[in-house]
């Protein structure tokens, strides 16, 4: 037996070394070959991680918490000497990935959303969308830039307010959505909010870059950029109800399959994303357009006609409450079909873009007592802004909305790096606002959450 064990090993330890010659064959002969299968190993190590993160929910906190903090744990760790995880924050097909992920979750957000419910939160979604972008921008850029960092030019200030105004809505939305209360009035409100303070903080920013470049920028400029925005959304929701039905009735032609439908899904929202970039818009709210022009009734060439028109004709001549259910039922599954479709999707890419967001975080930011302490205050500042937009939402839970428009995420880092990039954002004040990103990322979740579970005991 001993010389057969002998035998496995040895053709196990030659097949590895054969491996391991082959692949540093391939390394030299083709370092994109090696960067590709590098990004393979980082894609599974991440995705693993921001599972295990999951724990977190054993505790009361929503998945998304774990998994920023994950990312921020693994992408500190060169603060300890190990700089194992460094290559992957600039992996380009990570961070290309991680992208794709925050427009599948705005996407799946539009498909979960009702257009019809939305527009009954209409006004209040616009008052809370103005408040949180004017207290904001007011405070960071009159009262607590010039006050915490005095000596800085006007065009900082701006930046600096202009950061204070972006909303994070991926957060939020996957708190509302780990909580099952995604159809709830004040997460209607937020989604909302969320969509118009996006196109007011772009307006704002285009504005506040044309000045630091320019010096000056006119009122028609002003008005070409606020009128390309409503253009789009409003055009994307037309064009995209029409287009839609006449799209999934050509395409069924050639195949039913559920195949052909994810396609139809995945290519109206990637085209809906690209068109947002085209104009100078964010692709999140291409891609929240396109899952919200997208409805079941418009896939119905897809459904099996036979097993739906015997479930009709069984429900609409038969008036009992077996007929009952059976509507109930079919009405059910036409509605979360497509959902279904896109949850795998969904499974591989958003915790992927939220354990990215938190490795981009840099803790060292925090060991300069100074600007620790000018984070806080503007930290402070900042969730004040938005916290005070909810008292406009009407008669929900107010603090529920002025929460959910808190975390600056991804959207302020966006408009920090733009800063930075044109000379008007120092060091410093990069340093600064990474914090207040941070901060308003990493306490928006738990609270959000204890507020949530709070209003639904009361209401129980």
């Amino acid at each position: 037996m001993l010389p057969l064990v002998r035998s496995a090993h040895s053709k196990i330890l030659l097949g590895l070394g054969l491996i391991f010659i082959v692949a540093s064959e391939v390394w030299a002969a083709s370092p994109e070959a090696a960067a590709a299968a590098n990004a393979f190993l980082w894609l599974a190590v991440l995705l693993l991680l921001a599972k295990i993160s999951g724990l977190i929910e054993k505790i009361g906190q929503a998945a998304v918490l774990g998994e920023l903090l994950m990312g921020v744990l693994i992408g500190n760790l060169y603060l300890l000497g190990i700089d194992i995880i460094e290559p992957a924050k600039s992996d380009a097909i990570i961070v290309f990935l991680a992208e794709l992920g925050v427009v599948i979750l705005l996407f799946q957000i539009g498909l979960e959303s009702d257009i019809t419910a939305m527009r009954k939160v209409g006004v209040p979604a616009l008052l809370v969308a103005v408040i949180g972008v004017a207290a904001p921008f007011a405070l960071g850029t009159y009262v607590i830039g010039p006050w915490l960092l005095p000596g800085l030019s006007a065009n900082s200030y701006l930046f600096l307010g202009a950061t204070l105004t972006a909303t994070s809505v991926g957060i939020t939305a996957r708190v509302f959505r780990d909580l099952n209360v995604l159809q709830s009035h004040e997460a209607q409100i937020v989604l909302g909010a969320a969509v118009i303070d996006d196109v007011l903080g772009l307006i704002i920013l285009a504005v506040v870059s044309a000045v630091a470049t320019t010096g000056d920028v006119g009122i028609l400029d002003i008005g070409w950029i606020t009128l390309k925005a409503l253009l789009f959304l409003v055009g994307a929701l037309v064009i995209g109800l029409r287009i839609a039905p006449l799209a999934s009735h050509w395409l069924s032609k050639i195949h039913t399959g559920s195949g052909m439908k994810f396609s139809i899904l995945i290519a109206f929202c990637l085209i809906f994303a690209w068109l947002a970039h085209l104009i100078g818009l964010a692709p999140i709210i291409g891609a929240f357009a396109a899952g919200l022009v997208l409805d079941e009734v418009q896939f119905r060439d897809f459904a099996e006609p036979e097993l739906i028109a015997d479930i009709r004709r069984v429900a609409g001549d038969n008036g009992s409450d077996t007929a009952q259910r059976v509507r109930e039922t079919l009405a059910h599954h036409e509605k979360h079909n497509l959902e279904a479709l896109i949850e795998p999707v969904g499974h591989f890419f958003v915790p992927l873009f939220f354990i990215f967001t938190g490795m981009q975080v840099k803790l060292d930011v925090f060991f300069n007592p100074a600007i620790l302490l000018t984070a806080i205050a503007i930290t402070a500042a900042a969730f004040a802004g938005k916290i005070v937009s909810g008292l406009a939402a009407g008669p929900v839970n107010k603090w529920i909305v002025g929460w959910g428009m808190a975390p600056r995420g991804e959207v302020g880092l966006i408009f920090a790096v733009t800063g930075k990039a044109m000379g008007v954002v120092s060091d410093e004040i990069f340093s600064v606002i990474v914090a207040v990103v941070v901060l308003t990322t990493l306490i928006t979740p738990p609270v959000l959450t204890t507020l949530i579970r709070r209003a639904g005991k009361r209401n129980k």
